[in-house]
């Protein structure tokens, strides 16, 4: 197999971690998209990874009993960080070099991120795990992966969910709901899909940088997406 992109950023919601689970990090769940990941890295393929919290802590929820919006973001980043550490552990275990680059200091733990560290470890063939979200409240993960995407030049910013991609209503409500294969940033906007936030959207498309919503609960999606399979959706 051949793949079609060079450099790709993938973002991971912290909730597809949880697996079946309610709450945490379930060891199959990770195992799984770990190996996805090596799958395409053997490829070739510069891979840079965002990941969320939503797993062990949500600052929507925590605004609502009484922590104020700002400390629960700045606590969603934390959460953020320990899911990336995991990532990056699981990662090694089966073999993939990797490295975690933080938004905030804290050498502890990661490097603290750094777009030409970052591109040098992507040339070597290092995966690279950006956490911390932005490093500033009132921001997305989904934000994160615009922005990281775009400083790292990425090719494609792959955003990992458990449908088959962009719809015109949710599809596990309406069985009708229309896929669409292809669709413009305007018309994201206009029609005020839920593909990513606003803020994530408008980064990608003043910056050109094309957008799949793919299925990876489905095993082997990412690689067939990279190696030119006709799946998920593209913005663009």
């Amino acid at each position: 197999m051949e793949a079609k992109y060079k450099r790709i950023l993938l973002k991971l919601s912290g909730e597809a971690l949880m697996g079946k689970d309610e709450f945490g990090i379930n060891p199959s769940a990770i195992m799984q998209f770990a190996k996805e990941v090596s799958e395409i890295h053997v490829l070739g393929v510069e891979i840079a990874i965002v990941v969320g919290g939503g797993n062990i802590f949500r600052g929507i929820q925590a605004s609502s009993k009484g922590i104020t919006k700002s400390s629960g973001d700045h606590m969603g980043m934390l959460a953020t960080v320990i899911n990336a550490i995991a990532f990056r552990n699981t990662l090694e275990n089966i073999g993939v070099d990797a490295r975690v680059q933080t938004a905030t200091f804290m050498p502890q733990f990661a490097e603290l991120f750094s777009e030409n560290k970052a591109k040098k470890h992507l040339e070597k063939g290092r995966v690279v795990i950006f956490a911390g979200g932005t490093g500033n409240p009132f921001f997305t993960t989904d934000s994160a992966a615009a922005l990281r995407s775009i400083e790292i030049e990425a090719e494609i910013l792959i955003k990992a969910t458990d449908v088959d991609g962009i719809y015109d209503s949710d599809p596990k409500k309406n069985p009708n709901a229309k896929l669409y294969k292809k669709i413009s940033y305007h018309e994201v906007l206009e029609k005020q899909l839920r593909v990513m936030d606003l803020t994530a959207i408008t980064l990608c498309q003043e910056n050109s940088c094309k957008i799949a919503i793919l299925n990876l609960n489905k095993q082997g999606n990412l690689t067939k997406f990279i190696c030119g399979e006709n799946i998920g959706s593209l913005v663009l």
